[in-house]
């Protein structure tokens, strides 16, 4: 069990309604930030160390609202 605040990719973006591959394009260009809104897990893996990203759903969840909310809006107006 990863706890209440850390989530896999997988998990993460079925709770997100979003894709894994969306959830690491937001990852990949910042727009969730390291130690904030994802942090690297290293259990479990041996080098040459190429960790998977853990999630904190409730701040990704906050992000991922205000981009669609961002895109709406502009589409309205």
């Amino acid at each position: 069990m990863l706890g209440d605040m850390w989530s896999s990719s997988e998990s993460t973006s079925e709770k997100l309604g979003i894709t894994e591959i969306k959830l690491s394009f937001l990852r990949a260009n910042g727009i969730l930030k390291p130690g904030i809104h994802w942090k690297s897990s290293p259990l479990g893996q041996k080098k040459p160390w190429n960790p998977k990203a853990l999630y904190n759903v409730k701040l990704c969840r906050d992000i991922v609202d205000k981009l669609c909310f961002e895109e709406n809006d502009s589409i309205a107006a």
